[in-house]
């Protein structure tokens, strides 16, 4: 019996970077307008060819399915972090964000499911801004009542912002960190 490698791709996308008739880093000799983007369900980093006459604004959320699309032909496949144009680079931390608030749920929950790497190392410990104190304290937390939102998790164990230090944690995976939490391979 072989088992089938279920692929994910991604439904929507967040842009990064558009160049009106630039030449692709993925497709050998296509040009167009092309779209640097982020996925937003596995942090996907993408090529995208738009149609022409449209343009973009950084930031704005792309169908990139499979049915119909009203502004992208195609994607042109995958990129990696160091392909990015220096002006993708710029603006992904504040994307990564945006995306990681306006799926606020599916971020709490990470902190009411999140489980040890190894034996000395808790997934937690992974977030910027949380040591192993810290994960103590989050984890007697999430034992008495699971965490509601971004604001209860800043009241009940005092860190700062934590959306913000899951976006830096999502940055530090796309640029290659061993372990990854977040980001799909």
């Amino acid at each position: 019996m072989s088992k089938t490698i279920q692929r994910r791709f991604e439904e929507y996308a967040y842009v990064l970077h558009f160049t009106p008739q630039g030449s692709s880093k993925v497709v050998r000799g296509r040009t167009g307008n092309i779209v640097e983007a982020i996925g937003e369900n596995y942090f996907t980093l993408l090529e995208l060819l738009a149609f022409p006459n449209i343009t973009f604004e950084v930031g704005e959320r792309v169908y990139i399915g499979k049915d119909r699309r009203d502004k992208i032909i195609s994607v042109l496949g995958k990129l990696r972090y160091q392909d990015l144009s220096p002006a993708a680079k710029n603006e992904l931390l504040n994307v990564i964000e945006m995306i990681v608030i306006k799926n606020e749920e599916r971020f709490v929950n990470y902190f009411n499911t999140l489980q040890p790497v190894t034996p000395r190392l808790h997934a937690l410990e992974l977030i910027p801004g949380i040591g192993k104190t810290l994960t103590r304290v989050i984890l007697d937390e999430r034992e008495k009542k699971p965490f509601k939102s971004f604001k209860d998790i800043q009241e009940r164990i005092g860190l700062k912002e934590p959306e913000k230090q899951i976006a830096k944690r999502i940055l530090e995976e796309l640029e290659g960190a061993r372990i990854c939490i977040f980001v799909k391979r």
